[in-house]
């Protein structure tokens, strides 16, 4: 009976050894759906006015905060949707310089659709187009001129940025756009009118969470 025992005991630890080991754990990374960035923007025009007497106009740049959301649909491809409200100040150039024309508030949401590239370890580039609806907003005229105003108006958008994460949900971003902007402009009711090619470049840096 001892015996009988001690086979079985033996044919019992013979079995442990042979027993395939047990798969690690892997562990699974969190998806974060969702992206903020507060950041200092400068909002840069270039204009190109055609204006009914000839002339160009120019625009001041603007530095303000800037806010933006975003949301990733899969761990590359997501869309960014933009804040912010910036003021500049319009005069004439050319047969026109130096002539002050007035001051406008512009409120441009953005909205693109990014392709983010996600080999690089920390480091996290990525590219986006979109489109932009531009609200110009409180306009007062200067100088000679009693009246003043710009036309909301659509354009497109093109991005290129990069967000080096310090870990899994704090960064620094850098961000380069390109916004292509051209809305009616008329000065005393039309005494002055035309178009202002302003396709302002917008480049910002600041801080992202993603959580």
């Amino acid at each position: 009976m001892l015996a009988g025992a001690t086979s079985i005991a033996q044919a019992s630890d013979l079995l442990g050894r042979n027993k395939a080991p047990a798969a690690p754990v892997v562990a699974v990374e969190t998806f974060r759906p969702w992206m903020i960035r507060g950041r200092a923007l400068v909002v840069h025009p270039q204009p190109n006015a055609g204006l009914n007497v000839g002339g160009d106009v120019d625009i001041s740049t603007s530095v303000v905060p800037e806010l933006d959301i975003s949301y990733f649909f899969t761990p590359n491809l997501a869309a960014e949707l933009i804040f912010g409200v910036t003021p500049h100040r319009v005069k004439g150039a050319g047969s026109l310089d130096n002539v002050q024309i007035g001051d406008v508030w512009l409120l441009p949401p953005t909205l693109m659709l990014q392709y983010h590239f996600t080999d690089l370890g920390m480091v996290k580039p990525y590219v986006g187009a979109g489109i932009n609806y531009t609200f110009f907003f409180g306009e007062k005229a200067k100088g000679s001129f009693e009246k003043f105003n710009l036309a909301n108006t659509i354009g497109f958008a093109l991005q290129a940025g990069v967000d080096i994460m310090i870990d899994k949900h704090l960064g620094i971003n850098l961000d380069v756009k390109k916004i292509f902007l051209e809305p009616d402009v008329s000065v005393n009711d039309g005494a002055i009118n035309g178009k202002v090619k302003i396709d302002p470049w917008l480049i910002s840096a600041g801080v992202t969470y993603r959580f």
